[in-house]
């Protein structure tokens, strides 16, 4: 099986458009994991991604026919950029379908590169649905993301220039993760030249489709995605792509979004090169690999898949980057209500630095303060936590804890003794004109709003905290109202977060 594919990659001609991308060291983070990191940088491709070489590849495998009529694809991301380069290059009409949630940033690269673009729908699916249309209606050729063999060869082209630039001693390479393409590419090749070099599969944890159809034996759909990561924001692995990984992978790693921003800072203070979320997943997952094994003095590879990045999204990462990087502590600590608490507090803390205070009065006995501590390592926060805790202060750690990073530090001491009945919820909804308008009407429109807290972090999706006053008697209205709401969400009213700060 694998040998019909590193004939396909060896016949691959691609290089009149895209390029032998460089191998380059991470000395830095060497430095620091006591292995060789290497970075294979497809950021550098003319599309800034990989994905040029699958599309290109196979546009070169159609026939006259099919390029005389165009080609189509849905697409929000980066193989959108590659199949309108490629089709460019060789005198095709492409058409990109892409959810109308797509930044502009994206849509005017499309169209930069000669394709036509269709905004439908809010997400990956309703565009897809839309290509499917558009095959029926118009004969164009549908360009597949990840799910075919030519695009599958096109990408396996940077797994015979990696064995070319390292003839020497290599131990794992790390791969990113969608839908596939692009790890069963380099594996295919690479298996079959080099069979004791490790194959270790990448994916977001809450996008890990691989990860799930491996421990069931088959391919399954994923109910919900997350969409931080959304270059690799796929619900269900191809099937083409997991019946080469299945046999091909010898690990699969899942990264959370504080780790891949922690990668995405460590490839910049190496290469001055800034990953997109899906891009740094590899030097994530290459990371916790050295962490969950003890591996040292071992050569080890990321494939550095992209970088096309909105730069608003850059402050939401900046945030998460020293928890990802185990070198902060978010905590929620009870102390005295008395002048001097928190000096007290702060000689406890010894070596700690304090990276974030938040407080507000609102008892005369005790405050409950949102402190960022500067620790080393996990084993650092779980010690100072204890340590915290053997003083008498009554500590909760909130590091983990998703509703406290994105919202409760924010809002801390928005306390008010008037709402009764209060049930909170966290939501993602669609990013474009009017959503946000819309959600306050239909949520407004049944259910008194009590709190709201909403922050725009460049994404294709808006994340929002909201209090809703709702009796007892109401809430099996509600949770039918939500459901059909349309939006992602969950309930919060639980969270230790909520319930220290705001209840």
């Amino acid at each position: 099986m694998p040998q019909n594919y590193v004939q396909k990659i060896k016949d691959a001609q691609i290089y009149d458009l895209a390029v032998e991308t460089p191998v380059d060291q991470a000395p830095l983070l060497s430095q620091r994991l006591n292995n060789t990191v290497l970075l294979k940088r497809e950021d550098l491709q003319p599309v800034f991604s990989f994905k040029l070489r699958g599309a290109y590849n196979k546009l070169r495998h159609l026939s006259k026919q099919q390029l005389a009529t165009g080609v189509v694809a849905a697409s929000a991301g980066n193989h959108a950029q590659g199949l309108a380069l490629a089709a460019k290059k060789m005198g095709v009409s492409a058409t990109i379908v892409m959810p109308r949630t797509t930044p502009r940033i994206k849509v005017d690269a499309v169209r930069s590169r000669g394709a036509e673009v269709v905004l439908v729908g809010d997400d990956y699916d309703a565009a897809a649905a839309h290509a499917d249309q558009l095959v029926a209606e118009r004969g164009l050729t549908y360009i597949h993301p990840f799910d075919d063999p030519d695009v599958i060869a096109g990408q396996g082209t940077i797994g015979m220039e990696i064995l070319r630039q390292l003839p020497g001693d290599l131990d794992a390479i790390f791969i990113a993760v969608g839908g596939g393409g692009l790890c069963a590419g380099i594996a295919a090749y690479v298996k079959q030249l080099r069979p004791e070099i490790k194959i270790i599969a990448v994916e977001s944890d809450d996008a890990a489709c691989l990860d799930a159809a491996i421990k069931a034996g088959r391919r399954v759909r994923l109910k919900e995605v997350g969409i931080f990561a959304d270059g690799t924001a796929v619900a269900q692995i191809g099937k083409e792509t997991f019946r080469l990984l299945k046999d091909l992978v010898d690990e699969v790693i899942t990264v959370t979004t504080d780790e891949i921003c922690a990668a995405i800072k460590d490839v910049y203070n190496d290469t001055r090169a800034i990953c997109e979320p899906s891009g740094a997943l590899g030097t994530a997952g290459l990371k916790k690999y050295v962490e969950m094994h003890g591996v040292q003095k071992q050569t080890l590879l990321s494939v550095q898949s992209g970088a096309n990045i909105d730069f608003d999204r850059l402050r939401y990462i900046s945030e998460r980057t020293e928890i990802g990087e185990k070198r902060e502590a978010v905590l929620a600590v009870t102390i005295d209500e008395k002048p001097g608490s928190f000096q007290s507090f702060c000689s406890v803390l010894g070596r700690h630095s304090i990276s974030e205070f938040n407080y507000r009065y609102s008892d005369t006995q005790q405050a409950h303060i949102f402190v960022g501590v500067q620790v080393s390592s996990d084993k650092d926060r779980y010690q100072l936590v204890e340590e915290l805790q053997g003083k008498g202060y009554s500590v909760s750690d909130m590091t983990d804890n998703e509703m406290a990073k994105l919202h409760i530090r924010h809002m801390v001491g928005g306390r008010s003794l008037q709402v009764a009945e209060e049930q909170v919820f966290r939501f993602e909804f669609p990013e474009r004109p009017g959503a946000l308008l819309n959600f306050l009407v239909q949520l407004g429109g049944r259910f008194n709003i009590s709190m709201f807290h909403y922050r725009n972090h460049g994404s294709a999706f808006g994340r929002v905290l909201v209090g809703l006053q709702v009796s007892k008697k109401d809430r099996r209205e509600l949770k039918t109202f939500l459901d059909n709401l349309g939006y992602r969400y969950a309930d919060e009213t639980d969270n230790p977060a909520y319930q220290f700060f705001l209840s």
